[in-house]
C-alpha cells in the first residue's frame, strides 16, 4: 500500500467530481480452481485497489458523497481461518492503513443498500466482469444480472477514468518498476532460447523473473514460434533454427501496477536477411510513433 493520505486523497477528489450521490465499489473474491480452498492467484480489482489499497478478498465499500462517509464491509478472521493461513493483520488495521474508520461485517452491506433504495436514492456502479459480483450486484440491488452493463453508472466510469488516468509520481515510480522487471524477462528469455529448448522452459523462467522481483505476472505469458496466431498461450512447441521466438509478457508490482511489452527474437543467434529486414521496417515504425509522442495540454 501507499500512505494512507493518498488514499484519503484520492477518495476526497473523487467526491469533489461527483459532488453527491451514493458509490458501491465492490473488490474482488477469491476464485476457486477445483474446491473452495484451492484458488488461482487472488488479484484484486484495479479501481477498488486506486481508492482503498486493500489486496485481499470479499470486500466491498461505499462512497456517500452527501454525508461525506467511506464505509468499508468486510469480515475479521475466524479461527479456522487463523488455523489455515496462520495469523494477519486485521481488516480494521488494514482500514486503518487506507485511512478508513468505519468498518461493517459483509452482512450490512445488504442492509444499507436496503435502506438506501427504501429511500429512492440511486445506488451508482461500475459495470461488473466477474460473473459472482454480477451475481452479487443483482441480489444487492434487486436487478437482473442482464440488466446490470445497462444500470451501471456513466458518471462514476467517466470520474475514475478521468482521475486514474493521471499518474502521481509515485505511480510513475510503480510503472517504471514494473517495466524495468518486463525488460528484465525479455532479456532472460533471449538469453536462455536456443534450438531444441522447450517453449514451456522459457515462459517458466519469463514468470520467475517476475515472482523474484516481489510481484508478479501482469497477464499470462504468450511465448511462441506462432506468432502469426494472436493470444497463443500453448507452450508445447520445440525452438528449431530459423525460426522467429514471439514474447508477450509483463511483470506487475505488489501494489498493481503493469508493464506490458511485446518483442520477436530469432531462435538462434543471428535473423535471416529476411527476417532482419522484417524487424528494422517494424523497429523504425515503432520509433518513429514514438518520436511523434507528445502531452496534449
Amino acid at each position: 500500500m501507499f500512505d494512507k493520505e493518498i488514499y484519503i486523497e484520492r477518495r476526497k477528489e473523487f467526491a469533489a467530481k461527483l459532488k453527491s450521490g451514493l458509490f458501491l465499489f465492490l473488490g474482488n473474491s477469491e476464485s476457486p480452481m477445483n474446491y473452495a480452498d484451492n484458488t488461482y492467484h487472488f488479484r484484486q480489482d484495479s479501481t477498488f485497489l486506486y481508492y482503498f489499497g486493500i489486496n485481499s478478498p470479499n470486500l466491498a465499500a461505499i462512497i456517500d458523497v452527501e454525508n461525506d462517509k467511506t464505509l468499508l464491509f468486510g469480515d475479521e478472521m475466524s479461527m479456522d481461518d487463523i488455523v489455515w493461513m496462520g495469523r494477519q493483520m486485521t481488516l480494521k488495521e488494514k482500514a486503518s492503513n487506507a485511512g478508513i474508520e468505519v468498518v461493517q461485517p459483509s452482512s450490512q452491506l445488504s442492509a444499507v443498500l436496503g435502506d438506501a433504495i427504501k429511500q429512492s436514492l440511486t445506488i451508482q456502479f461500475l459495470p461488473p466482469y466477474r460473473g459472482e459480483n454480477k451475481l452479487k450486484l443483482a441480489e444487492l440491488l434487486h436487478v437482473d444480472a442482464a440488466q446490470l452493463s445497462q444500470l451501471a453508472s456513466v458518471p462514476f466510469i467517466k470520474a475514475v477514468v478521468a482521475q486514474r488516468s493521471i499518474k502521481s509520481d509515485l505511480e510513475i515510480q510503480e510503472i517504471n518498476k514494473a517495466v524495468s522487471t518486463s525488460v528484465d524477462m525479455h532479456i532472460r528469455a533471449m538469453q536462455i532460447a536456443k534450438p531444441g529448448m522447450s517453449e514451456s522452459k522459457i515462459a517458466a523462467a519469463i514468470q520467475e523473473v517476475a515472482k523474484s522481483s516481489g510481484g508478479n505476472l501482469a497477464y499470462p505469458v504468450i511465448l511462441t514460434v506462432n506468432g502469426q496466431i494472436l493470444h497463443n498461450h500453448f507452450h508445447g512447441n520445440i525452438l528449431k533454427e530459423g525460426d522467429l521466438v514471439l514474447n508477450d509478457s509483463g511483470a506487475e508490482t505488489d501494489r498493481g501496477y503493469a508493464g506490458d511489452l511485446t518483442r520477436t527474437f530469432p531462435a538462434g543467434k543471428q535473423f535471416t536477411s529476411l527476417q532482419k529486414e522484417m524487424y528494422s521496417i517494424v523497429l523504425d515504425s515503432y520509433q518513429s510513433a514514438a518520436n511523434l509522442m507528445k502531452p496534449v495540454f
